[in-house]
């Protein structure tokens, strides 16, 4: 009855939606939308993949909107829900033996995005290590490496490449798989607290076959979360269940952490995710491209992938508004076109766009060294306290990697983490360091 009165209300609306839209911007994105279910004042709309629901949400769901409000007379939420399509393939696959079980739909994992599974994941020489690491655990979770901790920047796929974890445990094996982010957690810990539930909290946690922590970082400076993660952690592998765990640094890096959580946490496999190198931002511009199913030159998507570099979904955004615009106007995107269009983004792009010379040479003028030092060996500690803080900004206004990092400066992987943790810790006691670092970054106008 819920699918029945969904497309009775959409067909309704799509009346309305074709009188305010041209013939092919109609076709494109809005006789494609499938409504699935009306519960609750909410419609849920069906789309074949993420770029539709992404291009649809912020180009169209006003207008959506208003068409409901027209043909209905309360309120209707909107839920859009990626599906799969129902399209045939124009040439047959081979043919071969498909078990009953493969006929049904397969459920997602609780609490985990149906997009974020290992097929949708583009790999490149930036995460072909993470990617493998992932893959091996989630074939083999709690023997291949336990735990597994994934660390980078912003928006380049850590959430992604988790839950591909989860989904394959998940659907492959028939574990139980408990995603959730280290704010939600500190949040329910509280709440347990305040309800006397804490026996409750603990058994939903220390009983899954696999735990997803995210944004493990947030665990900083909370004396008593880490406490309580700490036996959840052991209690955990000592039952040989599998735990993964992402963070924006390396465990030993994050200040307010205790050193056995931070032992605990590097006895599996410590992978950094890279920001994507430019095939690999190609080839997501390209993944995407044919999503969406709308050609576009080839050197557009060279432009994008050449200037848009920081991280994965400012990238996804720069090709959305590509799109639209080709959708919106019916006119082929030019290159001066592009560039209007992405100006905030290059503009953007550019400003984060800090070097490791730059760096170096603001960080030597304040102290008044030379720019030599940097990568000499000298050691007085006139040259190695600039040097180090140069190493610390390197690492925390880029997103470099560490051995990125050491090779810039001469010196190995070990020297550079040091010189990090050295500072992030001094300069809670040191407060002429402190000022000293806060000048520099006002100079490189960053913030960090």
């Amino acid at each position: 009855m819920s699918e029945l009165q969904a497309v009775d209300l959409w067909n309704k609306a799509c009346r309305n939606l074709q009188d305010v839209l041209r013939k092919d911007v109609y076709s494109r994105w809005i006789s494609v939308i499938k409504p699935l279910s009306l519960e609750n004042g909410t419609l849920t709309l069906g789309v074949d993949n993420d770029f539709y629901q992404t291009w649809l949400v912020d180009n169209y769901l006003p207008l959506i909107k208003t068409a409901l409000a027209a043909v209905h007379p309360d309120p209707v939420h909107i839920d859009f829900s990626v599906c799969c399509s129902e399209k045939l393939p124009e040439t047959p696959p081979p043919k071969r033996k498909i078990h009953a079980r493969e006929r049904l739909p397969r459920k997602p994992a609780p609490s985990l995005n149906p997009k974020y599974v290992f097929d949708e994941f583009i790999v490149g020489p930036c995460n072909s290590f993470v990617h493998a690491a992932s893959l091996a655990v989630a074939q083999s979770p709690s023997k291949a490496y336990n735990p597994l901790f994934i660390y980078g920047g912003t928006a380049l796929g850590k959430t992604h490449i988790m839950q591909a974890i989860g989904h394959h445990v998940f659907s492959a094996m028939g574990k139980t798989v408990c995603y959730i982010s280290s704010e939600t957690l500190m949040n329910e810990y509280i709440e347990a607290l305040r309800s006397q539930t804490l026996a409750q909290f603990r058994r939903n946690y220390r009983t899954t076959d696999l735990l997803l922590i995210d944004d493990i970082h947030f665990l900083a400076g909370k004396e008593r979360l880490q406490e309580e993660f700490f036996h959840t952690f052991n209690a955990l592998f000592d039952a040989h269940k599998q735990i993964v765990m992402t963070s924006d640094r390396p465990a030993c890096e994050i200040a307010g952490l205790e050193q056995r959580l931070v032992s605990r946490f590097e006895w599996g496999i410590v992978t950094e995710l890279e920001p994507p190198d430019l095939e690999t931002r190609l080839a997501i511009l390209r993944h995407k491209q044919k999503q969406a199913d709308i050609a576009i030159a080839d050197d557009l998507l060279m432009f994008i992938a050449q200037h848009v570099r920081s991280n994965i979904r400012r990238l996804e955004g720069a090709l959305i508004r590509a799109v639209s615009y080709m959708s919106l106007t019916g006119r082929d995107l030019t290159l001066d076109a592009l560039k209007y269009l992405l100006r905030d983004t290059l503009e953007n792009e550019q400003q984060e766009a800090l070097s490791f010379d730059i760096i170096q040479k603001t960080v030597a003028e304040h102290y008044d060294i030379r720019l030599a030092d940097m990568t000499s060996k000298r050691r007085p500690r006139s040259v190695s306290v600039p040097r180090q803080v140069a190493m610390y900004l390197c690492r925390r206004a880029t997103s470099s990697s560490l051995p990125e990092i050491a090779s810039a400066f001469g010196k190995t992987h070990a020297t550079v983490l040091h010189a990090c943790r050295s500072v992030d810790s001094r300069m809670d006691v040191d407060a002429h360091l402190k000022e000293n670092v806060g000048s520099i970054v006002k100079k490189l106008g960053i913030r960090l």
